[in-house]
């Protein structure tokens, strides 16, 4: 009989056989692992209303950004978010 490697119900199939390093702790492989945290983050960010935006910034940019969110004790995502809700203020108050 084969194992499948989402089988949750024969994990102590091959339980005999012992392999070196920590015991497994969850019976998902750690890339299937991730797959399933990614998309809970992803609804739990839908839930919250809130959408992914991705940007490349070079070094020095993103160094100025880590060190304002830092003194300002926030993360660097919602100070890119304040900054830029402020720009859009602005621009919105010209037009």
């Amino acid at each position: 009989m084969a194992k499948e490697q989402t089988d949750r119900t024969t994990l102590d199939l091959f339980a005999n056989e012992r392999r070196p390093g920590r015991p497994k702790t969850n019976p998902l492989s750690r890339d299937e692992q991730l797959r399933i945290n990614k998309r809970n983050q992803l609804k739990r960010d839908k839930n919250r209303g809130l959408k992914r935006v991705e940007l490349k910034l070079n070094a020095d940019a993103v160094d100025a950004l880590n060190e304002l969110a830092e003194a300002r004790n926030i993360s660097r995502s919602e100070l890119i978010e304040e900054m830029l809700i402020a720009q859009l203020e602005t621009l919105r108050g010209q037009a």
